[in-house]
């Protein structure tokens, strides 16, 4: 049964990893997806490929969320084009792991500028439009709760301020029955951090489990989060880690 039938979706940073799989996952549920991307345009026109075999409609909009415009944008282009939004899944992100001393401001300015300042802006533009019922979901990351080295508090300083943007927007949008969740991943196999390679070892032992987790485990959650299974879910975050934190 497709839970999501009738449902309109953007995904930020929808090409690959993550927001591809999510994208995917949301279309077999039934909904209509739109992505975004900013390099890749090959690799987000076969994830729209896929949607539409599915029979639904898909999109792919480049957007990049780091420009205050653009992460405004992409949210006013998919309701456009689908006649509505019910669902935007934070996925867009930008990781920078260095020594604290090595961090240059530019490096500094770009990751907030996506992580936080683009997530801001596309949940500020998508709440004008989701309807009763709609969904906010961002991911977040496993270092937002457990930083297990040196060398990234830029990337958990970004992760972390989600946590308090989804429990406000649940608080500011609750009482129009919208929803807003935030997933923190742990490690996840995907091209810039394969599970094969040469810091995955160390990932994996962090876990209780002993693994890297898969890209589709992770879509699973957010597609959980945009049914109406979660309907009593919002403000909250949700490891879904293999024990990282635990």
């Amino acid at each position: 049964m497709n839970s999501l039938n009738g449902k309109k979706a953007l995904v930020t940073g929808g090409s690959r990893g993550i927001g591809a799989a999510t994208a995917l996952r949301l279309a077999q549920e039934g909904a209509d997806v739109a992505l975004t991307y900013v390099q890749g345009e090959d690799a987000a026109r076969e994830v729209v490929a896929k949607i539409e075999a599915m029979g639904r409609r898909g999109l792919a909009l480049r957007a990049d969320l780091g420009e205050a415009a653009e992460a405004t944008a992409c949210v006013e282009q998919a309701a456009d084009a689908f006649g509505g939004l019910d669902i935007l899944v934070n996925n867009a992100g930008v990781g920078v792991l260095a020594p604290l001393d090595q961090l240059a401001l530019a490096d500094i300015d770009r990751v907030l500028m996506v992580n936080v300042r683009g997530v801001f802006l596309a949940s500020q533009a998508a709440a004008a439009k989701l309807p009763r019922g709609g969904r906010i979901i961002t991911i977040g990351s496993c270092m937002a709760l457990r930083v297990p080295g040196p060398g990234g508090t830029l990337y958990a300083t970004s992760k972390a301020a989600l946590i308090g943007h989804t429990k406000a927007l649940a608080r500011e949008l609750g009482g129009r029955g919208i929803n807003a969740t935030l997933i923190h991943p742990g490690p996840i196999d995907t091209d810039m951090n394969p599970a094969d390679g040469p810091y995955a070892s160390g990932q994996s032992e962090m876990t209780a489990v002993g693994r890297f987790g898969s890209t589709d485990e992770i879509a699973s959650m957010v597609a959980y989060l945009a049914s109406e299974d979660a309907a009593y879910v919002t403000g909250t975050e949700i490891a879904v880690d293999g024990g990282h934190a635990a």
